[in-house]
Order: C-alpha cells, then sequence, then structure tokens
C-alpha cells in the first residue's frame, strides 16, 4: 500500500506543479511579447506555447480526479455528516456503512462508464485541438482516478468494519510544520 499510496501523492504533486510552472512561463510570455523590446520580442513570438493552456486543462482534470481519491483515503474529502453524528452508536455505523458502500457503487459505476467512454474513443481517430494527442487519453483520469476512488471506499469501509475509525483531517495541522508548544517554546 505504502508503494500505491506515494504513487498517487507524487502524481498530484507532479501534476500540480508541471501546470503551476506551465501557467507561470506562458503568463510571462504573453506579459512580455506585449512590450516592444528589440530582439526580445521577436525571440518571444517565435516560440510557440499555443498547447499550454490545453495542457493545464488536463494536468488540472486529472489532478483532480486523482486528488478526490487521495481525499476519500486521508478524510479530507468533502461530507456532510451532521445527521449521522446526531444518531445513536449503532446507527451511526450502519449509516456510515451505507455510505462508504455508496460511495463504493457510485464511483466502481462512474469507472465503468468511463471505461467504456475511453475504450469507444480508442477506436476514434480524435485528438487534442492544440497538442494533437489522442483523445482517450486525457479521458483515461476517468476510469482510472474512479476506480482508485472506489478502492479507496473499500480500504475506508473495511478499515471501519475493523476498527470502528474512519479517517479525519484536522484542518488546523499543517504536515511538516511542528506546534511551538510541543517543542517547549513559547508561542
Amino acid at each position: 500500500m505504502k508503494y500505491l499510496n506515494f504513487l498517487e501523492e507524487a502524481l498530484i504533486a507532479f501534476l500540480m506543479t508541471g501546470a503551476t510552472l506551465i501557467i507561470f512561463v506562458a503568463v510571462i510570455h504573453r506579459y512580455l511579447s506585449g512590450y516592444n523590446i528589440p530582439g526580445l520580442q521577436s525571440w518571444l513570438l517565435s516560440l510557440d506555447l499555443s498547447w499550454a493552456q490545453e495542457l493545464c486543462v488536463i494536468m488540472f482534470v486529472w489532478m483532480a480526479k486523482f486528488g478526490a481519491a487521495y481525499g476519500v483515503r486521508t478524510g479530507i474529502h468533502v461530507g456532510v455528516d451532521v445527521m449521522v453524528t446526531r444518531l445513536e452508536e449503532k446507527h451511526r455505523k450502519i449509516f456510515i456503512l451505507i455510505a462508504l458502500f455508496a460511495g463504493m457503487l457510485f464511483t466502481g459505476l462512474v469507472g465503468t462508464l468511463g471505461l467504456e467512454l475511453v475504450s469507444g474513443m480508442f477506436h476514434t481517430e480524435q485528438v487534442t485541438s492544440d497538442m494533437e494527442i489522442p483523445v482517450w487519453i486525457t479521458y483515461l483520469a476517468i476510469p482510472l482516478a474512479s476506480y482508485l476512488m472506489c478502492f479507496r471506499f473499500a480500504q475506508v469501509a473495511w478499515t471501519f468494519i475493523r476498527t470502528g475509525e474512519v479517517p479525519h483531517h484536522d484542518h488546523g495541522h499543517v504536515d511538516g510544520l511542528e506546534d511551538d508548544d510541543a517543542k517547549g517554546q513559547p508561542a
């Protein structure tokens, strides 16, 4: 599991970092191209960055899909549990399991429908407008990330059945930063 977790986190980090850098370069390119600086403007205009926006959109879609699976695993995925937390313990467990199994069913269904979409597009010659890569590659995020998310729901359900715990995220905690009070230093 640690390899899958690492791969998931590395993919999300790579997509966020890559898209951010591409957008930064494209904005600087567009900004500097507006100035009439001899030599610089000609050189900048010779650079073709027409593909940058399309690639960033694809990267953000992939990041969002895989980020949702990460969210299920770590407990940061949005959930409305106001009613569930007010239930008695035995009823709360049943509703949590129903919600987890509904998540598995939904994401499994989306993954299967996404796989059908991708396999249908695989046999066409459709390409993206700017980069001209096969469209099925861009849509591959749907089945891959949906099946991963389904697996993550199953993991959480299995852990909940065994331990009674679901992952929770402390919104006040930032990984890598220690609390000053914990180190014995004044705040």
